[in-house]
């Protein structure tokens, strides 16, 4: 109790990602939603699906007479303008992470901190109560030393 008194603080657990995510602006969200869906399996497929459909129609469907003729040129700008916004997006994501990560090293750095100074407290008690028992056996050695001189 003496430590927790010195240290002015009673407990360090706190949750951190539930922290972090209070902290979130609506951009911030957004961005790690468009992340985590932009870098699944569902949008891979997806996107995989669109591009044939893209290319069959304009190819097979409209004769390579549609809006977007063979080479694709609509349809490479649109890959193009996805790249280019979802690179950043998921960099910005990313970014976040590492904060998040840092913060959650931060606070393990501190439990450990607590940790070995409450350990190095115990220890101290310990080894009072040890010399505190070694004072009392010597004691009682000495009252039965000199019981025994009494005796014989």
């Amino acid at each position: 109790m003496k430590f927790r008194e010195k240290t002015g603080k009673k407990y360090l657990a706190r949750n951190i990602n539930k922290k972090f995510r209070e902290q979130l602006t609506l951009g911030q969200r957004v961005a790690d939603k468009v992340a985590s869906f932009g870098g699944s399996w569902p949008f891979i497929i997806i996107f995989m699906i669109s591009l044939f459909l893209w290319m069959i129609y304009q190819t097979i469907i409209a004769h390579n007479k549609g809006f977007d003729p063979y080479p694709y040129i609509l349809l490479n700008l649109i890959l193009s303008c996805l790249a280019a916004m979802q690179a950043p997006i998921i960099m910005m994501s990313q970014n976040r992470q590492v904060q998040k990560d840092r913060l959650q090293a931060d606070h393990d750095y501190e439990i450990n901190l607590k940790a070995e100074l409450e350990i190095e407290h115990i220890q101290e008690e310990l080894d009072s109560m040890k010399e505190n028992q070694d004072l009392k056996i010597i004691k009682n050695l000495e009252e039965i030393k000199s019981l025994l001189a009494q005796i014989n």
